[in-house]
């Protein structure tokens, strides 16, 4: 049960991996890794930015509420911060369970909470230069409150 805010790249294989190995408990394991998302939409460039010790107690408190509503061996939450481009890793989810549903509920749980309650500003900059400021879509905010 972690959560890191990092400039660093991930490896999603060696999460998994320290959550895991020699566990015999472990049914389902559970990953959710978002990527900065270029293409159609123009974006070449992302960066995010936090207030150090906020954000980790945020992170911290979403992830003890997964961790009571749903059966998990074990959770991480890696977010990424600063200057990324298109096709860079921002956010890694693992949750781990001795069943599937517990597992993928609590991870896409994390993933709703973490586009609507965690305190990270995200500016967009297209492939024109444009910059702007973006929030959690209605979409996202709609996702959260099944919960």
């Amino acid at each position: 049960m972690a959560v890191r805010v990092q400039r660093e790249d991930f490896d999603v294989a060696a999460e998994i991996a320290s959550l895991t190995t020699d566990r015999t408990d472990v049914g389902a394991i559970v990953t959710f890794t978002g990527r900065v998302r270029g293409g159609k939409d123009g974006v070449s460039a992302m960066t995010l930015e936090h207030y150090p010790g906020m954000t980790e107690a945020e992170l911290l408190r979403i992830e003890a509420e997964a961790r009571s509503r749903w059966p998990l061996e074990a959770s991480l939450v890696v977010h990424r911060i600063g200057d990324l481009k298109a096709g860079d890793n921002i956010v890694l989810v693992v949750t781990v369970s001795a069943h599937r549903r517990a597992a993928f509920e609590a991870a896409s749980f994390l993933m709703d909470f973490l586009k609507t309650r965690a305190p990270f500003w995200k500016k967009e900059t297209s492939s024109s230069g444009n910059e702007v400021w973006v929030g959690s879509l209605v979409g996202d905010e709609a996702a959260a409150r099944r919960w």
